[in-house]
This record gives C-alpha cells, structure tokens and sequence, in this order.
C-alpha cells in the first residue's frame, strides 16, 4: 500500500508527547484563510519554485513543470510530494526509534491524513505493533467510516475545533463544521485521548463570544486531556509564493498577548488543562 507525503519531520516536540516523528500527508478537503502548509492542499504532487536560487541557466525551460526539477543545477525548483509505501515508511520512522524514550512516537499529520486513511491506518497499525505511540492530527473533518479504520491503532488524536459560529467557519475554511463537532463528540464517547487544539486567527475566532462557545463544546467532552490555543503566525506564507498562489490573508494582523491571557482564562475557568 502506497501514500503520498510531502515531509517527514523529526525531533517534533509539539505533535504529541514526547520526541516525535510526524509524518506530513498529502491533500486537505479545507481551505483555511491563514493555512502554514499550503503545499499540502492538492493530494498530488506540486512543484515549487524558489526564485532567489533560480541561476538563469533556462535548462527547465519557459514552463516549468515537475520532471524540471531533475534538471535544475541550483535546487531552485522542488517537488512538493512523494508516494512512499508502508514499509518503506516505516524504515524512516525506525531511525529516530532511540529519541521516543516512553513517551515519544508517530505522529500523521496534513493536509488532513485521513483523507489517506486506508494508508495510515496500515502505517499505524504497523508502528503500534511496534510498541512505539501513534497520533493523529487532525481537522476532523472527514468521514466517521475514515476515523474507524484508525481508532484500533491511534493513541491521540489532536484536534482542531476551530471555531463554532457555522456561518463563520465555513467563509474562512471553506467547509461546514457540523462534521467535525460530531466527529469530536464521538471519540471522546468512545473514550479516545484527545488534545483540542485552537488556532486563534484575527478577525475570525479572537473574540470572547467565539472562544467561550469553544470552551462549552470542548468542556462537554470529557476524553479531552488539554487545550492549546494557538496564535496566527505568518511563517508559512512565503511558501505561497514559490507554489504560484497568493497567500490570503493579511500578514499584518496580529494576536496579542492580552487577548491570549483573556482567552486562556476563559478556558481555565472550564476547568480545562491548557498546554
């Protein structure tokens, strides 16, 4: 069984506990406005140009296309995505086996893996087999017959709830969220590990109406293990010009540290564990 990936990242310390492998897939069925991996949108491989390396030799001539990056001396082209098989996958992962010590492990990550849930599942299974932790991350926004095919196989799922005005989520990520709270109620029924992670986005969810409604729903949760809020950063948003597309949102917002603190009060009040 194959997938398709476009990072492996090690020695991650924020996907999970402990050190972690976390394992990038390919495609997302979100939108965001203030997305950090935009090149894990499409499910198939994208090419990406970086133009301060770019020479002027024209080997990859006027339209560029996947199989030029073979011909670029200076790496200024790249291909954004690869098919790897479980076992080959697995391979990777056995490297950094010796830095997950009792706590550390597998994280599947995105785009939103589950759109590949055949493939991590397997890889999943695999890795468990192991004795090693697996996580998912997620936007929750898939399928229930998707998340079962992991739930024999995962140990944490972390979760997105972004926001819960359905109107909102949906003109800022392009989808509606009714999925994804029904997804997030039924793993935690099942009694599944699950961290809840927020991304405070300007304009969009930083607002105190907006954060207790997410605090209400998180706390009605009782598998949910901690919360982390997340503030909006723009570290990825020079990656949207080497992909061809405008990045779109506003670079120029930003999230304070008084709204952080009011916001975490607000959550801490629900008797909830913020990391």
């Amino acid at each position: 069984m194959t997938g398709t990936i476009f990072d492996i990242q090690r020695f991650s310390t924020h996907d999970g506990p402990g050190i972690r492998t976390t394992v990038f897939m390919k495609g997302c069925p979100l939108r965001c406005k203030w997305c950090h991996n935009p090149e894990g949108l499409t499910p198939s491989p994208k090419l990406q140009y970086f133009a301060e390396k770019c020479i002027g030799c024209k080997r990859c001539g006027e339209k560029k296309n996947l199989t030029d990056a073979e011909k670029c001396p200076a790496d200024a082209l790249k291909v954004c995505g690869r098919e790897i098989d479980v076992d080959t996958l697995i391979g990777e992962v056995l490297k950094d086996r010796i830095f997950y010590a009792e706590d550390g492990g597998v994280t599947f990550s995105g785009g939103e893996c589950l759109m590949q849930a055949d493939f991590v599942a397997e890889a999943l299974s695999r890795i468990k087999e192991l004795g090693i932790h697996t996580a998912i991350d997620t936007s929750g926004y898939a399928k229930w017959s998707e998340i079962e095919k992991t739930l024999p196989f995962c140990d944490l799922y972390l979760y997105d709830i972004k926001c819960i005005t359905p109107s909102v989520h949906k003109e800022y990520t392009g989808v509606p969220n009714m999925l994804i709270l029904e997804n997030a109620k039924k793993l935690s029924d099942m009694g599944k590990d699950i961290w809840i992670r927020v991304p405070v986005i300007p304009d969009f969810n930083n607002s105190e109406s907006e954060m207790t409604a997410v605090a209400e729903f998180v706390s009605s949760l009782p598998s949910v293990k901690q919360v982390t809020l997340m503030p909006y950063h723009t570290l990825g948003a020079s990656k949207y010009e080497t992909l061809g597309m405008a990045y779109p949102f506003d670079v120029a917002k930003k999230i304070t540290e008084s709204e952080l603190e009011t916001y975490r009060k607000i959550f801490a009040d629900k008797n909830l564990t913020l990391k």
